[in-house]
């Protein structure tokens, strides 16, 4: 990975300063500080999340409570730090109390994420919770139903792979869903190169490494075929497991203690 040029810096850093001086929306008079993002400003992966809470708030780091805490050790299971990678927010400035974010708030700080997409140029960004997800696919299927499963998609015209996971948080409230989330973070290497291999000009989507009975090494191993596996979820129905989810993966989840739905973590 050739690291990030002396002008992706500059632009990066004049964009930091712009989202610290940001008052386009009223989370500014609320906010400690802003938290524009982290890591490495040439990186193939990228994380993106809701929004800061209240130790993100403090610090102006992005994920340093738990849940960054939980990620850290996630992206060590695959031979990645924070520094590898560059971790970002849908929104800038933290919802008080942790609230959903506003449309109108998601509106003023999206120009900052396109243009953070644009800069860094990653191969796949990798969506934590349902907010993110459905904000970067344009897409109203919920986390449960397509965690783990990449799309290609263009976003700021960076062409790359959208790969939706359980947020971290997710872990923390259901012990029983850190197997499943570990699993979907145990693709990415081989997602990544997927990625990574395609020749210039070539299309997303585009054949790939193959693994076990012939299918890209980086998609789950199929519980049922479908023809257009990989591809857009609505219409799916909970009664038929999806193509290239396990049976397991496409249950309900355990029910999360009161409060976790309204972060957008399920």
């Amino acid at each position: 990975m050739p690291p990030a040029t002396d002008d992706t810096v500059a632009a990066l850093d004049e964009l930091r300063r712009e989202v610290e001086e940001c008052t386009r929306c009223p989370l500014h008079a609320t906010r400690t500080r802003a938290v524009f993002g982290e890591g490495d400003h040439g990186a193939e992966l990228m994380f993106v999340g809701e929004a800061p809470g209240y130790h993100e708030d403090q610090q102006g780091r992005p994920f340093v409570g738990a849940a960054g805490k939980l990620l850290e050790e996630l992206l060590g299971s695959i031979g990645l730090t924070r520094q590898d990678v560059f971790i970002a927010n849908v929104l800038k400035s933290r919802p008080p109390n942790n609230r959903d974010p506003r449309p109108e708030e998601i509106d003023a700080c999206r120009p900052y994420l396109w243009r953070q997409i644009e800069l860094i140029r990653p191969k796949v960004v990798c969506t934590l919770g349902n907010h993110a997800t459905k904000l970067l696919s344009g897409d109203q299927t919920g986390i449960t139903r397509v965690h783990g499963r990449p799309r290609p998609t263009e976003i700021a015209g960076v062409r790359l792979y959208l790969y939706p996971i359980f947020h971290p948080a997710a872990a923390l409230y259901t012990p029983a869903m850190l197997a499943t989330l570990s699993e979907d973070i145990a693709r990415l290497p081989d997602l990544l190169a997927h990625a990574c291999g395609e020749q210039p000009g070539s299309a997303p989507g585009a054949p790939g490494p193959l693994g076990q009975g012939g299918r890209p090494a980086w998609r789950p191993s199929a519980a049922s075929a479908a023809p257009d596996e990989g591809t857009h979820l609505a219409g799916a129905t909970d009664a038929q497991p999806l193509p290239g989810v396990s049976a397991a993966d496409a249950a309900p989840p355990p029910s999360p203690p009161a409060g976790a739905e309204q972060l957008g973590l399920f």
